[in-house]
């Protein structure tokens, strides 16, 4: 998605240092942009099911879009690059960045929003939903800025450009754990949170009722397969460009069960005999860590910087669940499961841009070694691999979820914080400048606001614990 991001610019000139060998499996982020002849570089040999099946999904988007691309001047890279599915396609464009990005950043976290006003309250709900919103689509700025360096090298990977910036160790300390958890456990996330849609989505339709949740022939377990494997046929699209119809699906159906979902409550009205005063008093401590948490919560609902991946997944089923509890009874079928159909759908369309990371990765170890491109079988047979181990720990940790709140504001600086010190870094703006003290202010507000999270969330796991239950999905 970064590439297509950084392809808006076609009168740039580009020049590029010939690389010195690369030889370790983490190259250096200098090594990782060299010219490269088109026609001498072996292209992944494609699976037949993958041609003749799943790439057609996305073929009719690239049509439309292939009389737009005429202005977009690509630029040669590392021959590796050429053979991972992050940057292979040369067929990217702002039209693609924008799906991805919609698909991945108006996922089911949206859900979760009103969840925080219940301790901010309007207005200092829509206050920090608004300040949060501008302040991280100025680090989005940053990083399609700092992308494309004026020396001709691009950073097509959040880790090369933080290696670049803060140095080889240290941008990989900074920056590979908070990356590689938030893809691989955002999957993880999705598999629970798909599986028990889909039940709930058959209750609703074949049973008829969504409480006896025990009814369904299915256990959470077998829904959870159901929707492995189905998001696992879908990752068999070779690239990131190849998804782009999928994620234009994924926006599109993230969208729409959003608006069906608040325009069912306008209509609906207040539920009769449920109170919205507070029930209890609660001390001050707790009562700043659940201000804490409901921040935490408007900050990761904003994700989608490059392939930065930055979700958190509370635990509570949200605004869904409460339609089902509160406006079931009074609700067409109709609506309800499509609303449960949508959410699946946008789940499996989330999977994909999650993934997408694991898998350059795993294909990078091979690649690096084999110094060629991966065959279809690897590539195929990686990515089934990741969906079973995914499917694995969402089974043996169901509970997982319950400690998004602590891993993500863990993870937090790298979207609010560590593009701001990269503009620092990598621009060299002039001291005390505007863009020197926004940087400087923001990144370290970024840094602040994380261990606060950190300490928030750490606190309410103390106090109120988490329900541990292995291999029993509920």
């Amino acid at each position: 998605m970064g590439r297509e991001m950084s392809n808006l610019n076609p009168n740039k000139e580009t020049r590029i240092p010939v690389p010195t060998v690369l030889s370790v499996p983490s190259p250096s982020p200098s090594q990782f942009h060299s010219p490269s002849p088109a026609n001498s570089i072996p292209m992944t040999p494609k699976s037949p099911f993958i041609t003749r099946v799943m790439t057609p999904l996305a073929s009719p988007m690239k049509k439309a879009m292939a009389s737009m691309q005429g202005y977009l001047e690509f630029t040669k890279l590392n021959p590796h690059d050429e053979w991972l599915p992050i940057t292979e396609s040369r067929n990217g464009n702002a039209f693609y960045a924008a799906f991805h990005t919609l698909s991945s950043g108006i996922g089911v976290q949206a859900l979760v929003l009103p969840l925080a006003f219940t301790a901010l309250g309007w207005v200092w709900g829509i206050m920090s939903l608004s300040v949060v919103f501008v302040w991280q689509m100025y680090t989005l700025w940053l990083l399609i800025q700092l992308h494309e360096s004026s020396s001709g090298t691009r950073y097509s990977r959040y880790l090369w450009l933080s290696m670049a910036a803060f140095g080889e160790k240290l941008g990989k300390l900074m920056t590979l754990l908070p990356t590689i958890y938030l893809s691989s456990g955002t999957c993880i996330t999705l598999i629970m949170i798909g599986g028990a849609t889909m039940k709930l989505l058959f209750n609703t339709i074949i049973v008829n009722t969504w409480e006896k949740n025990d009814e369904t022939p299915l256990s959470m377990i077998e829904w959870y397969l159901v929707f492995t494997c189905s998001a696992v046929v879908l990752t068999q699209l070779p690239n990131l460009n190849s998804i782009a119809g999928v994620s234009l699906i994924g926006a599109i159906a993230s969208v729409s069960y959003c608006t069906v979902i608040w325009v069912v409550s306008v209509v609906e009205g207040r539920p009769t005999g449920v109170s919205y005063e507070k029930l209890e008093e609660v001390s001050q401590v707790a009562r700043v860590c659940d201000v804490l948490n409901s921040l935490g919560i408007v900050a990761f609902a904003f994700r989608g910087h490059n392939l930065v991946l930055e979700i958190q997944m509370p635990t509570t089923g949200g605004l869904l669940t409460a339609l089902y509890k509160y406006h079931g009874q009074s609700t067409s079928r109709v609506i309800l499961g499509l609303t449960s159909a949508l959410v699946i759908i946008n789940c499996l369309t989330s999977f994909q841009i999650y993934a997408m990371p694991v898998f350059d990765n795993l294909e990078l170890r091979y690649v690096t070694k084999a110094n060629g491109p991966c065959p279809w079988w690897v590539r195929a047979g990686s990515r089934v691999f990741f969906g079973a181990l995914a499917f694995f720990v969402a089974v043996a940790l169901p509970f997982l979820p319950s400690l998004a709140g602590l891993i993500g504001g863990i993870a937090l600086p790298v979207t609010l914080a560590y593009p701001c010190f990269m503009w620092i870094v990598i621009k060299k703006p002039n001291v005390y400048s505007k863009m020197w003290w926004l940087n400087w202010i923001l990144g370290c507000l970024g840094m602040i606001l994380s261990i606060l999270l950190v300490l928030g969330a750490i606190w309410t796991i103390v106090t109120r614990g988490i329900e541990v239950h292995f291999f029993n999905p509920k």
